[in-house]
């Protein structure tokens, strides 16, 4: 008798749950970083005894910093144009698969060559299209780098990404929907805690529970503040964002707008902020709920799911809960444990939900009643 993998497993919740894929559509399959090669046969092996289509990208972490290095906005319209936005345009479903063993490995990439990257390549082919016309989902893959950035040995890292990543999300959707039930009735979010004391307003917003369709490990629910109604200051957890680390960032809003800040690479964000107006100013706001991810561990993907956080993002919002931000950025910068207010009403305090209706969220509920 032969078991599944934890990759196997793995492939059948991205194709089966995350992307629904049915017989006959079409799926690029994108590996970047050759780590994780064996993600990539497992789920080619599956998408083929369905019956659908699987196309296949495998890049180099290293050809694709050489490819940032030099690339100019001709050169990212070009890649666009003449393959990838077509290519996208035929996907039914979208797997990113991310396997870079090099958080850094775009650290020095200028704010001038992530610019062109970010707008003319990264914008049209995924921001545009990909997320709004595919079943897409996005992920990491666990290597002895990951572990070190998670501060843990390399098995029992592995052990810690597939329970995160193989929750019941299920059982997450219907533990969330009280909590999206209290949001989309909600005017005003007021978030307090060290270093943090923001408000504004959500007052009419679409809000999306998140679990395990659009990223793997899942547990979010996001929407986007209204844009000028953001104000205040809120300070942020360690982030890498372009390949660049930065061990806290601190922001002060004015009216939706970023007019001060400070971090612990303030040049860096200073170019961040600067790419375009759209920067300066949140696309995202969302409550992280995956109750076996604890602390950051400078991959997004997995912080912004840590439970008793949140995170209020700079740049482009998603269509499907939109507040009108437009940019070629969008950092999601993640706050943890601040106290939770929605209309005034104490929700969370610290990390841990207080409200009876909310408690199914906090982990030593969620996970001790575990079938």
């Amino acid at each position: 008798m032969s078991y599944p993998t934890p990759d196997s497993r793995l492939a059948e919740t991205l194709l089966s749950h995350s992307c629904a894929l049915q017989p006959g559509e079409n799926i690029m399959i994108q590996l970047v970083g050759l780590n994780g090669i064996g993600l990539v046969r497992a789920l080619v092996e599956q998408v083929r005894a369905l019956g659908a289509n699987p196309f296949v990208r495998i890049e180099d972490t290293e050809i694709n910093r050489s490819l940032l290095e030099t690339g100019d906005e001709a050169f990212w319209k070009l890649q666009a144009a003449a393959d990838q936005l077509p290519l996208m345009k035929l996907m039914d479903a979208f797997v990113g698969i991310r396997a870079s063993e090099n958080i850094y490995e775009n650290s020095r990439v200028s704010p001038a060559q992530n610019k062109a990257y970010g707008e003319h390549f990264l914008k049209p082919v995924h921001f545009e299209e990909r997320v709004n016309n595919t079943k897409w989902v996005i992920l990491r893959y666990p290597s002895p780098a990951f572990a070190m950035n998670a501060k843990m040995p390399t098995r029992e890292f592995a052990e810690f990404y597939y329970r995160a990543c193989l929750l019941d999300y299920a059982k997450l959707r219907e533990a969330m929907l009280p909590l999206e039930a209290r949001l989309r009735k909600t005017n005003e979010i007021w978030l307090k805690g060290e270093g943090t004391d923001i408000r504004f307003s959500v007052k009419g917003q679409n809000w999306i529970p998140c679990f395990g369709e659009r990223n793997i490990p899942d547990g979010e629910l996001f929407s986007a503040p209204i844009l000028d109604s953001v104000n205040g200051e809120i300070t942020y957890a360690p982030s890498v964002y372009q390949g660049k680390p930065f061990e806290f960032v601190k922001l002060r809003v004015k009216d939706g707008l970023v007019t001060d800040f400070d971090s612990s690479d303030n040049d860096a964000l200073q170019s961040i902020l600067d790419t375009d107006p759209g920067a300066r100013r949140f696309g995202e706001f969302s409550f992280g709920t995956n109750p076996v991810i604890e602390k950051p561990m400078y991959d997004i993907l997995f912080d912004e799911k840590i439970y008793g956080s949140n995170h209020l993002t700079l740049g482009q919002d998603y269509e499907i809960a939109s507040n009108g931000n437009d940019s070629s950025v969008h950092w999601d910068l993640v706050c943890i444990g601040a106290d939770v207010y929605l209309d005034g009403e104490l929700i969370r305090k610290g990390r841990l939900f207080v409200t009876e209706d909310l408690m199914g969220l906090n982990p030593e509920v969620f996970l001790g009643s575990a079938d």
